[in-house]
């Protein structure tokens, strides 16, 4: 019996406004002869990457839950899951990441997860440059580093906005970051596709050698504490701390030793992957689920735990126990067996006789996974959506005055608009102080909105939306 074969995949990955959709849909419009399934992985409450793209029906799929960094894992694994029950649909993936994101964790997926290695293969990660703005994103931008470091092919991108020598100056540093990439210069991201498709190019000693930890895997949770539990009823008891809500999974029938909590904790990445249950003080957790647990009231706060088999349970917490002083507590008279505990419990007796209410349940086991990225807090997005018409001299005003005080600090707009008096929607994208746009697709019966994405740094929400909202007829 023949083994199926493999689906490659290709990363296409570069930072903000490098040309990662303009390569996108020069790919999708080309004849080919493949059937690729496109995962796109959007940064903001609003993902309208989807809309860009030429051709966008059934076969792209969107990834925009929670942080880049933290649960893209999961939500990859979510999204190849669902593929592999249509495998007689497409026979190559693309995976678009979003221009902020290190493109390591979602390489990871391909050897960490087992289901995910027998089905796909990482066929090669390709790195979009901004020949224009590459040398300030480096400096400014641990994640455009990364992009360059784990290429297999650096597509030089936008090579008509630079002279030859800058070229050249900016190649030759390129290669000192990445030796083993293959370097492809163009304009509008004008390639061949041998150049970024069926590499058979991605080689794990090679990802090891450069980061040694490339396998130890970033998880969405810092902190996992296990406890041996009877059947009955706990209270999780929390103090103030310094989040006001803290995402958490109890995981059932806990392990104790290393392999069993990484296993729990791969388990639970695809947990946090999932959308999660808002959970008030005196509300129940329920178990395998990933909830949010409420902390903005001031004071301890409670929330209920009930065990229906006696057993270890794994939770898996955004934040460090000490943080939120978390305990785990005896509601209503539950027993732990003595023997499974590492020290004597306050409220219990040696043969386990129920325990007072309120009392302490010990950890038997915890470990803390030490986060291998930090977040920048000051880069955000901002979406701006309005139904209506634009006026396009009062557009180019805002965009103008925008643009010169704030152009640093926008790595990256997009988005469509419409335009008064024209009978196709208008698309735009932009870096910093340069700005594209194009007429597109007749609006026809659908409705006519606008809607803008901008990701940057400290940018001032209600001002652009006040500005915005100006320009509307």
């Amino acid at each position: 019996m023949n083994t199926p074969q493999k689906v490659p995949v290709t990363i296409l990955t570069g930072f903000l406004g490098s040309g990662k959709t303009t390569l996108l849909n020069r790919i999708l419009s080309e004849e080919h002869g493949k059937r690729i399934a496109v995962i796109e992985n959007e940064y903001g409450e609003v993902g309208i990457d989807q809309a860009l793209v030429i051709n966008a029906d059934e076969e792209i799929f969107e990834m925009s839950n929670g942080c880049i960094c933290c649960t893209v894992r999961g939500d990859l694994i979510r999204v190849l899951g669902n593929l592999m029950k249509r495998r007689d649909k497409f026979d190559y993936v693309l995976v678009e990441t979003t221009g902020l994101a290190d493109p390591g964790p979602v390489a990871q997926t391909f050897f960490m997860d087992d289901e995910i290695r027998e089905e796909f293969s990482l066929d090669g990660i390709v790195t979009l440059v901004d020949a224009a703005h590459i040398e300030q994103q480096l400096g400014r931008s641990d994640e455009s580093t990364e992009q360059v470091a784990f290429a297999d092919v650096l597509v030089l991108n936008k090579t008509d906005l630079v002279n030859g020598e800058a070229l050249d100056t900016l190649e030759a540093r390129l290669r000192d970051m990445n030796q083993m990439a293959r370097v492809v210069r163009c304009e509008r991201a004008n390639v061949s596709l041998d150049t970024v498709l069926n590499l058979n190019a991605f080689d794990l000693d090679q990802a090891l050698e450069r980061r040694p930890s490339f396998l130890e895997p970033e998880y969405p949770f810092e902190w996992t504490g296990v406890y041996s539990l009877d059947i009955g009823r706990y209270e999780l008891s929390l103090a103030d701390g310094p989040d006001p809500a803290m995402s958490l999974v109890v995981a059932p029938d806990q392990g104790t030793n290393d392999a069993a909590l990484r296993e729990g904790a791969e388990w639970c990445v695809r947990r946090y992957a999932q959308p999660a249950e808002l959970i008030h003080p005196g509300g129940e957790i329920p178990v395998g689920k990933h909830v949010t647990l409420r902390l903005d009231s001031p004071g301890r706060k409670s929330f209920f735990l009930e065990v229906d088999t006696q057993a270890r349970v794994g939770l898996y917490a955004q934040h460090i126990a000490e943080e939120f002083d978390l305990q785990l507590k005896n509601a209503d008279g539950a027993t732990i067996r003595p023997e499974d505990s590492p020290r004597s419990l306050p409220g219990s007796t040696e043969n386990g006789a129920p325990r007072v209410n309120g009392a302490v349940v010990p950890v038997e086991v915890e470990r803390t996974w030490v986060a291998q990225h930090e977040h920048d807090d000051e880069v955000g997005s901002i979406a701006i959506e309005r139904n209506g018409d634009v006026d396009l001299e009062r557009l180019n005003d805002w965009l103008g005055r925008l643009l010169a005080e704030r152009g640093v600090d926008i790595f990256r707009m997009k988005g469509f608009i419409s335009l008064a008096g024209e009978s196709r929607r208008f698309v735009f994208q932009g870096v910093h102080m340069l700005f594209d746009g194009q007429p597109d697709q007749p609006w026809g019966d659908a409705l006519r909105r606008n809607q803008l994405v901008f990701i940057g740094r400290n940018l001032d929400e209600p001002s652009m939306r006040q500005g915005f909202d100006a320009c509307l007829v």
